[in-house]
This record gives C-alpha cells, sequence and structure tokens, in this order.
C-alpha cells in the first residue's frame, strides 16, 4: 500500500508541473490609450512612466519640444539619452521620478554602476566562461575515452590475429 501512495502522489506532483509549463506567461501591456503610435512618434510623443514618492506609477503621453516636456507646470528634460526604445516596435519611454527634474538616464545608471562595482555584466561573462570551460573539459574527456577503448580494441583484435595464425 505504501508504493502505490507513493506513485500516486509522484504522478499528481508530475501533473502539477507540467500545468504550470502549459501556462503562458503574460506579456506586459501599455494601459488603454498610453502606447504611442507610428504618427505620434514623428511629431515627437513619448509615453512617460512617472512613479510618485508614495511609490505609485502612472503613464502618461506628452510632447517633448525642444529637448523638454511639460509635467505638473514643470519643465523635465527629455533629451535622446533619456529615451528608452522598449518593444519590438520600439515605443519610447522616459521613466520619470517626481521628485527629479531630471529623468533616469540607463547610460548614467550604467557608468555609477560600473563605477561602485554592481554590475552584472563581468559576472555574466566570468560565469558563461567557466561553463564553457567545463563542457570543453568533460568533451575532451570524452574524446580520449573513445581513443582508449578504440586502441583497445585494435590490440584485440591484433592478438587474436597473431595467436590464431602462429598455431
Amino acid at each position: 500500500m505504501g508504493l502505490q501512495d507513493d506513485i500516486k502522489t509522484i504522478k499528481e506532483k508530475f501533473i502539477e508541473v507540467e500545468n504550470e509549463k502549459s501556462k503562458k506567461t503574460k506579456r506586459f501591456r501599455y494601459p488603454f490609450g498610453k502606447k504611442v503610435g507610428r504618427g505620434q512618434k514623428k511629431r515627437n510623443y513619448v509615453t512617460v512612466l512617472k512613479i510618485n514618492e508614495n511609490s505609485k506609477a502612472k503613464f502618461l503621453k506628452v510632447q517633448i519640444s525642444e529637448q523638454t516636456f511639460m509635467e505638473e507646470g514643470i519643465p523635465r528634460l527629455a533629451a535622446a539619452r533619456y529615451v528608452l526604445q522598449e518593444g519590438r516596435k520600439n515605443n519610447p519611454l522616459i521613466i520619470l521620478p517626481s521628485w527629479s527634474v531630471e529623468p533616469f538616464s540607463p547610460l548614467d545608471n550604467y557608468k555609477k554602476s560600473l563605477l561602485e562595482g554592481r554590475n552584472a555584466v563581468g559576472y555574466r561573462l566570468l560565469l558563461n566562461t567557466m561553463k564553457l570551460e567545463g563542457v570543453n573539459a568533460k568533451k575532451l574527456v570524452g574524446n580520449m575515452l573513445k581513443w582508449i577503448l578504440g586502441l583497445g580494441l585494435v590490440g584485440v583484435v591484433a592478438y587474436a590475429f597473431m595467436s590464431s595464425g602462429g598455431s
């Protein structure tokens, strides 16, 4: 009875795992009317993700004129280094903290993380190199084993010919 119960629980867990794999993750979608269209891109519209002090986020659609845009009566910077291209259709996006006149700049943040030693790029490269070296070592051992077995087989065949030919 114990073995059958274990098999049933294993089957149930297997079914649960298969159901989790079959569920698709939902893609992020902009709120209705906040995504910039092709014609609006030509007229310098961007989607602004405004983050307030109380951690609430709000999407806006604004027009850039002379590298600035107005938000709540305050002119905000909107130079090319602040505009992110999001998605396959390159929807222009600006991340704007409400407490700052200057939006989030990925270039500045990247440089700052390099200077402070918080950047993950180096670790990712090291990890990838270590994985590749591990795979190559396994392949070399596998090839060496094939050569040893092949030479052993040739030795057995040669011994069989020599021992039977001498009788």
